[in-house]
């Protein structure tokens, strides 16, 4: 099942996607949550109900007919840091012993089509395409053979980063969290559709330009041991998204640079998911101070 967010008469409603149609689960279901995120904390319950509701429901939208927007405002956003082998050789780096764990402000989640942000404190914008995975079921101290069992799907992630800030101070959080510079979707795929989530191909294209083309078969920690290792630190919410970490092929580590600037459209692909495609924009003017 794909599990979707989109609006529609000024609302955001949770839907399925099938094919090149969503069921709109106010419809088909309307005794659900009204959110993904809702569905999500019911549970396996809920996610079943959606999941028969869909299979029935007869009321289709065109997908090119609706916007969709992230599928899930998570309560947490971590990210994994050097978790391909070829990311860590263009780094210049020794292997990470140890998972390289930060977070992203959740002001930072848009949708899988929205525009990103090239902030005015920023002159290094970088891409990195991530397979992402939501959590579904509020859990501690997660075993890695156990950890698919908390797994409610996996999305698409592009990890956006503004290095000057990253790498100004050995903490990421600042550069990871600009407004923005956390595209996520284009929806929610279950493990149960996708399969294997280590034997996924991810590529990610600027300007229809390959820049970064790997399988998460390369991850040097896989999602079952992240999610051990995070799980041990902290409670896990249905929800919450940890970017699992990209490959060779950054901007920052090519001939020249080529950091992004406005006019550039990113689109990161993930084999079983589906892609998300942002445009680059320059961050617009505002106030002196906004609250």
């Amino acid at each position: 099942m794909r599990l979707c967010s989109f609006t529609a008469n000024g609302s955001v409603k949770a839907g399925v996607v099938d094919g090149d149609a969503v069921i709109d689960l106010s419809v088909a279901a309307p005794d659900l949550p009204p959110t993904v995120g809702g569905i999500l904390h019911a549970g396996a319950t809920a996610i079943g109900h959606a999941r028969e509701a869909a299979s029935k429901a007869a009321a289709r939208l065109p997908l090119s007919e609706v916007s969709l927007t992230a599928p899930v405002r998570p309560s947490k956003f971590f990210a994994v840091g050097l978790n391909y082998a070829d990311h860590v050789a263009e780094a210049g780096v020794p292997t990470p012993e140890e998972l390289i764990v930060f977070s992203k402000a959740i002001s930072c989640v848009v949708g899988p089509y929205d525009a990103v942000h090239r902030p005015s404190a920023s002159q290094q914008l970088d891409y990195e395409g991530e397979l992402g995975i939501v959590i579904g079921t509020r859990c501690r101290h997660v075993p890695a053979a156990e950890a698919s069992q908390v797994i409610a799907g996996y999305l698409v992630v592009n990890d956006v980063s503004a290095r000057d800030w990253q790498l100004k101070t050995p903490q990421w959080v600042l550069g990871k969290s600009f407004d923005t510079h956390g595209p996520i979707g284009p929806w929610i795929v279950t493990p149960d559709e996708l399969g294997d989530p280590h034997d996924l191909s991810l590529r990610t294209l600027v300007n229809g330009e390959a820049r970064q083309d790997t399988n998460t078969a390369n991850l040097i920690f896989d999602c079952f041991k992240i999610i051990e290792i995070i799980s041990t630190v902290c409670t896990l919410e249905p929800g919450d998204v940890i970017a699992t970490g990209t490959s060779g092929g950054v901007a920052g580590a090519m001939e020249g640079q080529p950091w992004l600037v406005p006019g550039d459209v990113v689109r990161v692909e993930i084999d079983g998911i589906g892609a998300i495609e942002n445009t680059i924009v320059q961050e617009p003017m505002c106030a002196t101070h906004q609250w």
